[in-house]
């Protein structure tokens, strides 16, 4: 499929060139993890002000899960209580951690005017799969569990996350359905991988190489898995489900040169197919990983604004 970026995201795409920044699949996970928090500065927006912003520490088998709670000025409340999402961040389940996407978390709280709580899950290599869609799991558990005391209405509880953390949003959502529970009210998956095997055609594109390459790809999947065989699982391939019936209502996102758009295009029209009430917005001149450059693309802040809103139609 023919790609041209957006004049906005050439230019940062180009810059990113220029800056001659090593690939990630040259260096050890804990010096991309030190790569991506410095990119942040660049092209994180000036993040809104909140009523509250606070650490969590969410009970765990191995110990803890740290989270953050995001409170905006001015959420909805029903009986003093609001609507959340809960959030996941992106990085390949390799990077990223609570800090790389506090921007994004406090936009989507203010957007939204509901309450977000962003999960630190466990990373690979130190933590192979399933560590982070237990974390997941079990973090969205905690929080229904736990809502009245978050100020949280646990029957307005969404989930969401961008690329490995909208893999994870997915998860859960699966696991919520047949597991009796907790209730789900949406699932927000932005650029989200689906499908581990990518045999997709935007796996093999040229212009989908764009900042998520096809090489780096392969490096997150062989940190996070511990071999072929969990290709096949659906907790890594939320795709693999062999039923999508019964699933919460969906905003699906996909970015033009992204690997994973074909995938995600994919599970947007099997959840469609089994009944399941879903939203597809297609960025066609952007690139995997633009949501949280708001300071520099204007399609990360539509894209976040469009999100608000799908949220607020919720209810």
């Amino acid at each position: 499929m023919p790609v041209v970026l957006d004049p906005d995201a050439a230019a940062v795409y180009m810059a990113f060139q220029e800056a001659g920044r090593p690939a990630y699949e040259t260096l050890t996970a804990a010096e991309a993890r030190a790569y991506y928090a410095q990119a942040r500065f660049a092209t994180n927006p000036e993040p809104p002000e909140l009523a509250r912003v606070a650490p969590l520490a969410i009970p765990a088998p191995h110990g803890t899960i740290p989270a953050r709670i995001y409170v905006p000025n001015d959420p909805r409340r029903h009986d003093g209580l609001s609507p959340a999402l809960v959030f996941f961040h992106g990085g390949g389940w390799v990077i990223g951690d609570l800090d790389s996407h506090d921007v994004v978390c406090r936009q989507l709280a203010v957007e939204a005017a509901l309450i977000v709580i962003s999960v630190d899950y466990r990373l690979a290599p130190e933590h192979k799969f399933p560590a982070a869609a237990d974390d997941a799991i079990a973090a969205t558990k905690w929080v229904a569990a736990n809502a009245c005391e978050l100020g949280i209405d646990a029957s307005r509880l969404s989930i969401g996350g961008d690329s490995a953390g909208g893999n994870l949003a997915a998860v859960v959502a699966l696991a919520a359905r047949d597991d009796s529970g907790p209730a789900i009210a949406g699932q927000i998956l932005i650029y989200p991988a689906v499908d581990f095997a990518m045999t997709h055609g935007s796996h093999s594109e040229p212009e989908t190489s764009v900042l998520l390459t096809h090489s780096v790809i392969r490096w997150f999947r062989d940190h996070y898995l511990n071999g072929a065989a969990d290709i096949h699982d659906w907790r890594a391939s939320p795709a693999r489900a062999e039923n999508l019936a019964g699933l919460p209502p969906a905003y699906v996102l996909t970015a033009g040169a992204d690997p994973l758009r074909d995938e995600g295009d994919e599970y947007a029209a099997r959840l469609k197919q089994a009944g399941v009430s879903v939203t597809y917005k297609h960025f066609p001149g952007q690139f995997h990983g633009f949501f949280t450059m708001g300071k520099l693309l204007r399609e990360a802040n539509v894209a976040v604004s469009e999100i608000g809103a799908w949220l607020k139609g919720l209810g």
